[in-house]
């Protein structure tokens, strides 16, 4: 489904990342872990196509990312770490705002807009602003949104940023059923280490732009010494030199 062939990206002399090459195959929940500046969420945006790669390329179901990007678009839903929502909206109207994007019949949006709604806990805001939502809220309600078009790729960035713990074990389970049930790669990128325990069929930890670790999570902490343990004893070993950048890359 995702292929990474030696992507590279260069912000004039600092590498955000480094020769990456990622086989993510369908209905896989891959996670990227790695610290601040590490070069999760440039990744990520390349994916999507919103930056162009310094070198190497990018394949989505067999389509060139940098070659046929709308076609790719198509097939793609992507939740950056930051979503803008337009707030003078009620929910049910961005639910129709982003099927209009994608060009859902109009029949097809509301059915697909309701059901999504409801699944994610919005069954009963439907009329009401976005303005009025707490952040959690508007977190479900980018999720439901971005599922419209039912995407053979799902992009999350930090997607558990801001749920409470309902909301949190929600999302789990719709990554893990988009995937089981429904066929579909979800790629998301997380610091919190139990959540790609529990999600992620694979994990591939980066540091300095680069993959240094890569599996099922299992198989990483046994590879390293750390069976039985925790992902978060192989993420600080892997990791231990890194020092925490200001701004996300």
């Amino acid at each position: 489904m995702l292929t990474l062939d030696a992507v590279t990206k260069r912000y004039g002399p600092f590498t955000a990342v480094d020769a990456l090459s990622l086989h993510v195959p369908r209905g896989t929940v891959f996670g990227f872990l790695g610290p601040n500046g590490a070069g999760k969420t440039t990744t990520m945006k390349m994916v999507a196509g919103l930056i162009r790669p310094t070198a190497g390329v990018i394949t989505v179901d067999g389509l060139d990312v940098s070659k046929d990007p709308l076609e790719v678009k198509r097939r793609i839903g992507y939740v950056p770490d930051r979503p803008h929502l337009y707030e003078r909206l009620t929910a049910l109207e961005y639910m129709y705002f982003i099927a209009g994007l994608y060009r859902l019949p109009a029949s097809k949006a509301e059915i697909r807009s309701i059901e999504l709604l409801s699944l994610f806990g919005l069954g009963e805001k439907l009329d009401a602003l976005v303005e009025s939502f707490s952040h959690g809220m508007k977190q479900r309600l980018v999720m439901a949104s971005v599922l419209l078009h039912e995407p053979a790729l799902l992009i999350v960035d930090e997607p558990m940023v801001g749920l409470d713990p309902r909301g949190i074990r929600l999302l789990k389970d719709v990554l893990r059923a988009e995937a089981r049930e429904h066929g579909r790669t979800v790629i998301f990128s997380t610091h919190t280490l139990i959540d790609a325990e529990e999600v992620c069929d694979v994990v591939a930890i980066i540091h300095r732009g680069r993959v240094v670790a890569q599996g099922p999570p299992a198989e990483l902490m046994s590879q390293l010494g750390t069976p039985g343990g925790r992902l978060e004893e192989v993420f600080l070993a892997l990791t231990d030199d890194a020092v925490e950048a200001p701004e996300k890359t």
